[in-house]
């Protein structure tokens, strides 16, 4: 299998799975909140449009070389990643049955689904073979495998206890947080365009290119906002103004 062959099956198996996961996780958690069978099947219904029709859109727009450009312009790899999430942001302020459906996604479930990340393995494999400057595989697969390999433990640990283990969830979504954000600017700064500060003898020119672009335009915004959710749901359940016991 080649290089091209085996990168294009490693990140849509993982994109799959990832989403086959998050429908998992939205079906078991408006069960466990009661909501109607009907409401159950309209919202799961939602969720998997949502989430595979973003899916197949990134696909499609990486596939046709949209967000590979001439090394002489700006990229466009940045509307891939901000339009995901500001849509999302604001669709959770505007949409109630939204709000209501991840008000109902236990906190636990947002940090475990996060284990994907150690996906991340793949730009110390790719650094291994030369085909990614360090300046960028280093910390994006090691912080990405941090993140990944933690998640169930750090899940596990505010399922058990919630008010101890509170600082720490917030702590690692933070830290998932800056690893993204890391990750984002060491691959612009890596990548051939104006902006390119780094890397001029070996450009990063696989994460703008089809498959490994799906990341950025796909998993990136995906895992943001699972974060800002988390954290959001963390925040409140802090406030006693706020309600209700929090899910684990």
């Amino acid at each position: 299998m080649s290089l091209a062959s085996f990168l294009t099956f490693y990140h849509l198996a993982g994109s799959l799975v990832l989403i086959a996961a998050l429908l998992m996780i939205v079906r078991f958690s408006l069960k466990r909140a009661q909501w109607s069978a009907g409401a159950r099947r309209i919202a799961l219904l939602w969720s998997a449009l949502v989430l595979i029709g973003w899916f197949a859109a990134a696909f499609a727009l990486a596939w046709s070389g949209a967000f590979t450009g001439p090394r002489d312009q700006l990229p466009t790899i940045q509307y891939g990643v901000l339009a995901p999430i500001l849509v999302g942001l604001l669709a959770a302020a505007v949409i109630a049955p939204l709000r209501r459906l991840l008000a109902s996604i236990p906190i636990s479930a947002l940090i475990a689904v996060q284990f994907y990340r150690s996906l991340g393995v793949v730009f110390l494999i790719l650094l291994a073979l030369h085909r990614l400057p360090a300046l960028f595989a280093l910390p994006a697969g090691i912080g990405d495998v941090a993140v990944g390999l933690s998640a169930p433990f750090v899940a596990l640990a505010y399922a058990r206890n919630p008010e101890r283990s509170a600082a720490l969830a917030r702590r690692w979504n933070f830290f998932g947080l800056l690893d993204l954000a890391v990750a984002l600017g060491t691959g612009v700064m890596t990548s051939p365009s104006p902006l390119q500060l780094f890397a001029f003898d070996a450009p990063n020119t696989l994460i703008g290119a089809f498959p490994l672009v799906l990341i950025p335009v796909f998993l990136v915004p995906l895992s943001i906002l699972i974060h800002f959710t988390a954290l959001a749901k963390l925040r409140r359940a802090a406030d006693p103004a706020t309600c209700a016991p929090h899910a684990a």
